[in-house]
Parts: structure tokens; C-alpha cells; sequence
């Protein structure tokens, strides 16, 4: 599995941190840029960049980082196929994973300890969907969403 890995300005050196942290466990990543930082580098560029390659890539996973980790999820979101989440705990990147099979991670760069980020990381990475009857129908009713406007 390849993480595709992206960022704004705000989140450029959390991002450069967790693609360290990555090569320091083993694990392939891609990263859809910036590649050097510049305060005109816009989230919903990089969101996009992404959010594609996760939503072609069936199984794939992503992570994205700006300051909140917000406006990551709500661009990340707007591409049929993708359930990007903002998770400032452990806890919540646990469940995000096992009840929304999640498959982008957005982290804010403000709001996160390198270490606390990196935690989080280990914590979506490894998790999987549950499956069972109440999580699939809710996804199912998430996609369906995707047809709608």
C-alpha cells in the first residue's frame, strides 16, 4: 500500500515530519506535494491531488494536513468515493477507520504535537474496517450522498 501524502503551506513541515515517520517504519508513500513550501500553496489544490489518486486507487489510503485539518476533509470530501475525516485524537482516528472506513486522514498542524500526529498516523494506518451490518448500511447510505446535487 502507497500513502498518498499532501499538504498546504500551513501544514508543509507536519507533512515533511509524518513522510519521515513513514520511511522510518517501512511504509510507501507518494508524496502529491508541495514539495517546497510557499505561502501560496492553497489546501483544495492539494486536497484534490489526493483525494483522486484515493478515490482511482480502490484500497488506497491518504493523508492531508493544513492548520485545522478542516478545510483537508471538506475539499478531500467533495470527490465521490473519498471519507476524509479531521481526527485530533487517537481514539477518533481508531473509530474513524473501524465504523467509517475512513480512507483519508486530515490533521491540523496547529491543533497537533508532532509526536501526538505521528501517534495518530500509526493508529489509521493499522486499523481496519469492521464491516457488520450498522457501519456498512451507514456507508452505503454515505455513497448514496454522492448522487445527490
Amino acid at each position: 500500500m502507497i500513502i498518498a501524502l499532501g499538504s498546504d503551506h500551513a501544514g508543509f513541515w507536519l507533512k515533511e515530519e509524518i513522510r519521515r515517520h513513514l520511511d522510518h517504519k517501512g511504509i510507501a508513500w507518494m508524496d502529491l506535494g508541495p514539495i517546497k513550501l510557499k505561502t501560496t500553496d492553497d489546501y483544495p489544490d492539494y486536497a484534490k491531488r489526493v483525494a483522486l489518486y484515493v478515490a482511482k486507487k480502490k484500497g488506497s489510503t491518504g493523508i492531508l494536513v493544513c492548520s485545522t485539518g478542516f478545510g483537508m476533509a471538506m475539499a478531500a470530501n467533495k470527490v465521490k468515493g473519498v471519507r476524509a475525516v479531521s481526527v485530533e485524537s487517537i481514539e477518533g482516528a481508531r473509530l474513524a477507520r473501524k465504523h467509517n472506513d475512513a480512507n483519508i486522514l486530515c490533521l491540523g498542524s496547529r491543533f497537533l504535537k508532532q509526536s501526538t500526529a505521528k501517534n495518530i498516523v500509526d493508529v489509521f494506518l493499522r486499523e481496519k474496517f469492521d464491516g457488520g451490518a450498522r457501519h456498512v448500511r451507514r456507508i452505503s447510505k454515505v455513497r448514496r450522498l454522492d448522487r445527490l446535487g
